[in-house]
């Protein structure tokens, strides 16, 4: 029968008896921890040597002896000889000094788990009898793929004195177009404060009930709860010691005003990481075959707030052939970003995409040209969540096709 414990080794000394290729894979971790490591061996393998040559590891180039154990608190037999290895052992067992022999596991009085670690959370793989490496390392590394996808109950249940934030970018909608780093925070989260784009929706179903979910989106003309206040409640939540995500649509720092809730953390003297996502600028447009570049056709894109001054530098690539402009939050002020287009001197035959709810079943493509674009939306009655994308890489043909935009929607429902 096997305990497992979690054990500590920092600054604790380690002694390795042997050091060739075992000893190399194991020593990275016994580094990590903070132990102070030996290597006593007649010769050891180019990986340790190195370790040796960068002064985190001390090597007495001969055999081991019994005095060797003065002070170890664990001992590594790899020696490669199958009764030094037992020797080591006996000696181990003597002094009560817990001893890992890798000439026979089963008769060592530890044993090193398969390992592997998400966030703050070490899992480690065991066999009880016998000894079977080969089969601790796969079953670890689907636990590690679980706690990846944060599909494993990864949240605190004992309340820490300083909580954190996580600033978490959730991409253009869908849960799996997340990074895996936002989805493990999601599923850590004692409160999340969301959103209305991204994958607010799937929230409910993903987190564990008691989660507190605050939603402070912000719609056209509407915005309920000021940027003041959400500060605010990042802050507080982290001061009750609770985990809190700041789940944002796209990507926290492109128009989602993720540099003022750090900076508000930062001076509270909050923990907090900015977590990227996916911004909708390429990602919606993608949704519907439009590359926002394409060798020959746009060297370059300009990403704009549709709801900010239009400026010299916008014109400049609305008129501008090689450039690529995407809108994100325009369609109220795409009928004055036309117009103002047209008389800066853009050709009024240049293609224009709009992609309403871009990676949900709910997607719709609207095509038209700088001059007919607001009037085209207006009578198919355009409505945001949109990205609107001008330029020749929404011309319909450029990729698959005239179809290719709603071929790939509807692969995708």
């Amino acid at each position: 029968m096997t305990t497992m414990l979690g054990v500590s080794f920092a600054g604790r000394a380690v002694l390795f008896a042997g050091g060739g290729a075992v000893a190399a894979r194991r020593l990275p971790r016994l580094l990590a921890d903070g132990a102070l490591v030996t290597v006593v061996a007649p010769a050891v393998s180019s990986a340790v040597a190195e370790l040796v040559a960068s002064g985190r590891v001390a090597w007495t180039p001969r055999r081991v002896r019994e005095d060797d154990l003065d002070g170890a608190w664990l001992v590594h037999a790899a020696t490669g000889d199958r009764r030094t290895d037992a020797e080591v052992t006996q000696w181990c067992d003597a002094r009560r000094i817990l001893c890992v022999n890798t000439s026979d596991g089963a008769h060592g009085s530890a044993r090193l788990t398969a390992e592997t670690r998400s966030g703050d959370i070490v899992v480690g793989v065991a066999s009880d009898t016998g000894v079977d490496p080969g089969r601790a390392a796969r079953l670890r590394d689907a636990v590690a793929a679980l706690l990846r996808e944060g599909t494993l109950p990864l949240r605190r249940r004992r309340a820490t004195r300083t909580g954190r934030v996580d600033l978490v970018g959730g991409g253009p909608g869908p849960i799996d177009l997340m990074t895996v780093r936002g989805r493990r925070l999601l599923a850590e989260a004692d409160v999340v404060i969301a959103d209305r784009l991204g994958p607010a929706d799937e929230l409910p179903a993903v987190l564990d009930p008691d989660v507190e979910i605050i939603d402070v989106g912000k719609r056209p003309g509407h915005h309920p709860v000021p940027q003041e206040q959400i500060n605010e409640l990042l802050i507080t939540h982290a001061r009750r010691g609770k985990r809190v995500v700041r789940l944002k649509g796209g990507d926290p720092f492109v128009f989602g005003r993720g540099g003022e809730e750090l900076a508000a953390c930062l001076a509270a003297g909050i923990a907090v990481e900015v977590v990227p996502g996916i911004t909708s600028a390429i990602a919606v447009p993608q949704a519907a075959g439009i590359p926002v570049t394409h060798r020959g056709v746009s060297a370059g894109v300009h990403v704009v707030n549709g709801q900010a001054e239009i400026t010299p530098t916008t014109l400049a690539a609305l008129v501008d052939e090689a450039m690529t402009t995407v809108v994100l939050m325009g369609v109220a002020a795409l009928p004055r970003l036309a117009a103002a287009a047209l008389a800066a001197g853009a050709d009024g035959d240049r293609p224009v995409a709009i992609v309403e709810s871009g990676h949900t079943p709910a997607q719709r493509t609207t095509r038209a040209t700088l001059a007919t674009v607001a009037q085209r939306a207006a009578a198919a009655g355009v409505r945001n969540p949109a990205v609107i994308v001008i330029g020749d890489v929404t011309r319909a043909d450029l990729l698959l096709g005239a179809s290719a935009g709603e071929r790939i929607g509807e692969a995708r429902r």
